[in-house]
């Protein structure tokens, strides 16, 4: 196992898991060939799960990691520090991650070598509760169609949970507060297709049932990779599905005990993905009349704050 012993292999993963840490490493093990390619050269954030202890996201490398793990240093505005981020280019990296109990990999969308340059658009499609995932899937189409008038094209795969993600590759060099603006419009484009279906409301209470088309995975976000793992009972996968296999599919069916089997038989998440695009101009200046979502839902919080406060 390229060099790597597993600590503990028999203990459960996590309560509910159904999963033990050496089925989780043999996992990675047997997917690194699809997996590693979607993280190497991305700074790479993970999520890791102790025994008794809430999941967590790591984002800088602790400093017991060996040597040979490559790295790149990255400054976080908000925390105003340098975080070091691992870049996971190899399986002996993805194996290490894997005994240090790390179950998701969020890779950034950008590629170290051009930080500045997002390689995709992302929309991330969360149904309401209660919904089916046929929900999401109608919700998946009206992507698909605004995508298609704007002489576009995306992939979809499943978030691992109960959504989908639709991802469109952009060219290299694309300014990322273009990519940010025409997801917005892409977003606010579906909506207007069926809006009794999708909404882009940022805050829960304002959905009305409905699902929720988010906008917000832009800059210097991260999405939880193409064959990663979730922190869910049963540790299902987030996989790659072709639009016209997309009805009838049951995101349950792919965790780490049936997701490699189910790779072998369907086409590679590279294979579906269209190749790197230009931005739509419409796109771009329609999503730049629209409001940054969380900013928005930032100053909505704080007109409720104050309505609050005047009514005691």
């Amino acid at each position: 196992m390229t060099g790597i012993q597993v600590s503990h292999p028999d203990e459960p993963l996590f309560d509910g898991s159904g999963v033990t840490k050496r089925e989780l490493v043999d996992y990675l093990e047997r997917i690194a060939d699809r997996l590693v390619p979607e993280l190497a050269g991305r700074p790479l954030s993970v999520v890791r799960v102790r025994a008794g202890q809430e999941p967590f996201m790591q984002k800088n490398l602790p400093a017991y990691a060996p040597d040979w793990i490559a790295r790149v240093g990255v400054w976080a505005e908000r925390s105003r520090r340098e975080v070091t981020y691992a870049l996971c280019n190899d399986t002996r990296t993805l194996l290490w991650f894997g005994n240090q109990r790390a179950v998701e990999y969020h890779p950034t969308l950008t590629r170290v070598h051009d930080p500045d340059s997002p390689i995709t658009m992302v929309l991330d499609l969360d149904p309401p509760a209660g919904a089916g995932f046929g929900a999401v899937v109608a919700a998946a189409y009206l992507v698909r169609r605004a995508l298609a008038a704007a002489g576009m094209a995306g992939a979809v795969k499943t978030s691992g949970s109960k959504g989908l993600h639709v991802i469109i590759p952009v060219v290299a060099g694309t300014p990322p507060d273009e990519v940010a603006a025409a997801t917005r419009a892409l977003a606010a484009r579906a909506e207007r297709l069926d809006p009794e279906l999708a909404t882009t409301a940022f805050l829960k209470d304002e959905r009305h049932g409905k699902v929720f088309l988010d906008s917000t995975r832009a800059g210097g976000a991260t999405v939880v990779a193409a064959y990663s793992p979730r922190v869910r009972p049963g540790v299902p996968v987030s996989f790659p599905v072709a639009w016209e296999a997309l009805d009838g599919t049951d995101p349950r069916a792919f965790t780490v005990g049936t997701a490699v089997g189910a790779a072998r038989s369907r086409p590679g998440w590279p294979d579906l993905l269209p190749g790197p695009q230009r931005l739509d101009p419409g796109l771009v200046e329609e999503g730049r009349t629209i409001p940054i979502a969380r900013v928005q839902a930032m100053h909505e919080g704080k007109r409720r704050a104050r309505a609050r406060r005047a009514e005691e």
